[in-house]
């Protein structure tokens, strides 16, 4: 089969499903994408596109953007088409606009568009958290659903990971997207042996003896999107409490989502000048870490904590299930999707610093619960994020648009 993928940031939410097709070595992949990634991926052919502008201004920066990539994109696929490239389907995120022109250049091609997040003034990220009120620039944020309107008017197909990514679009539109739940590898992803766990570990300038609690936080940056600033507050009530607790705070120091800190820096400068005089000796913030790193991290974790607002559910909650970690994680839809409380994890209310701290010293304090959760949290992984199973699902899809089957060609 030949395929046209389409992701401003490779190789994006395709990682998984582009390396097993690649591994059939008898499919041609395009990958169009922005210049930045190193990431090589052998029998793809990557084509990148030029990045546009900056534009000044606010959500309407978004639609400028997006119409520059719509063109950029759709000016690599005129090149293809002209090489008498014609892909059997095109599958890309709608979420930057690249996608919008390529029914132009392939009118007969099915397309199968990852939808992400409609956004909204209530129920969502925006407003959630009282700390950031909504301010006067954000009231219009309808206006960045426009490369989305304008991606669900393509006929196309659709899909997104979670039911309540999905529940985000308006129920009008709600039934053309497929919900297709993205696995994580569970053999890579595995608990560690007991032996692992009863050995010295080390983690940036921490290190960890067999007798410490270790307790985990990740995101890929430190921001109030993922609850940095609620776990910091955690911490003075967390620390105190067992003089037997250390921590791992995984994550760089940019911003993925929302704005940095108006008075400047980051927001580990901002949270660890609020919360100060905490044991540095305990404490360890070793930035983004290799992969191998992380997952020992959360193998090692006594306690992992996930926090998020209302919005997209990290990877990283994923391969903490799979791992089999006793999970403290936020009563915010995304997470309540993943965990049943004191079945998969424990939740708890996001805005209450007191309340992540005692979810995490009770599954310190107690092993049996936390034995029992650790144990649901990997079966849960097992049953319902599989990888296996999310590719032969992916494989069906595309075999159902295109009416070929990719391992079969």
């Amino acid at each position: 089969m030949k395929f046209v993928f389409v992701h401003q940031n490779y190789p994006g939410q395709y990682l998984h499903l582009v390396r097993h097709l690649a591994a059939m070595a008898c499919h041609q992949i395009v990958f169009i994408t922005e210049p930045g990634s190193h990431i090589q991926i052998e029998g793809v052919r990557k084509i990148v596109y030029e990045r546009p502008p900056t534009q000044e201004g606010h959500f309407e920066r978004d639609i400028e953007d997006g119409v520059q990539r719509a063109r950029a994109v759709f000016n690599v696929a005129q090149v293809l088409n002209h090489l008498g490239f014609k892909p059997d389907i095109i599958i890309g995120h709608h979420g930057w606009g690249e996608m919008l022109f390529l029914g132009d250049v392939w009118p007969d091609v099915p397309m199968l568009g990852y939808m992400e997040y409609y956004y909204q003034l209530g129920g969502g990220d925006v407003g959630f958290d009282p700390e950031f009120p909504i301010d006067a620039r954000e009231l219009p944020i309808h206006i960045k659903n426009a490369i989305n309107h304008r991606a669900m008017a393509l006929g196309a197909a659709y899909q997104t990971p979670t039911q309540w990514q999905r529940s985000t679009y308006p129920e009008w539109f709600q039934d053309n997207i497929s919900v297709l739940r993205e696995g994580v590898d569970v053999d890579v992803c595995a608990p560690a042996l007991r032996r692992q766990r009863r050995q010295t570990f080390k983690i940036g300038d921490l290190t960890v003896q067999p007798q410490d609690k270790l307790v985990t936080y990740v995101a890929r940056n430190l921001e109030p999107y993922r609850g940095f600033h609620i776990f910091m507050r955690a911490l003075p009530h967390l620390l105190p409490a067992r003089k037997d607790i250390k921590v791992a705070i995984i994550g760089g120091d940019d911003v993925s989502y929302g704005s940095p800190p108006r008075e400047g820096g980051t927001w580990r400068d901002v949270m660890l000048r609020e919360v100060s005089g905490l044991d540095p000796e305990r404490i360890t913030f070793p930035g983004r870490v290799p992969y191998e790193t992380y997952l020992n991290t959360l193998q090692r974790s006594d306690s992992h904590v996930y926090l998020t607002y209302p919005f997209v559910a990290s990877w990283s909650l994923r391969e903490a299930l799979a791992v089999g970690c006793p999970i403290v994680g936020s009563d915010t839809p995304p997470v309540q999707e993943f965990i049943n409380h004191d079945d998969t994890g424990m939740l708890v209310p996001f805005l209450d610093p007191m309340a992540v701290a005692h979810g995490v010293l009770n599954l310190l304090d107690d092993a049996t619960k936390s034995r029992a959760l650790r144990e649901a949290a990997r079966y849960y992984a097992e049953k319902f994020l599989s990888l296996d199973d999310y590719l032969d699902q992916y494989v069906a899809l595309i075999e159902r648009l295109s009416g070929l089957h990719p391992e079969a060609v």
